[in-house]
């Protein structure tokens, strides 16, 4: 294996709500969609469906004392 080949994330296919209108690439992961779904950028309506993503880092919740 190469280098190159290595820094290559591993893709999972992950739920997205993806802008309807043809002229808009707004695209969102469904864990970080809004209640009422409309686009973030031409706020026309979104379809849910699939995309192959990286899978996202959880973050460690830093600990109280």
């Amino acid at each position: 294996m190469n280098t190159n080949e290595e820094a290559k994330p591993k893709l999972q296919l992950t739920k997205i709500w993806k802008c309807k209108n043809e002229s808009c690439k707004a695209w969102v992961r469904e864990e970080f969609a809004v209640a009422d779904q409309l686009c973030p950028m031409c706020k026309g309506p979104m379809l849910r469906t699939m995309k192959h993503l990286p899978a996202l880092q959880k973050k460690a919740k830093a600990r109280t004392k």
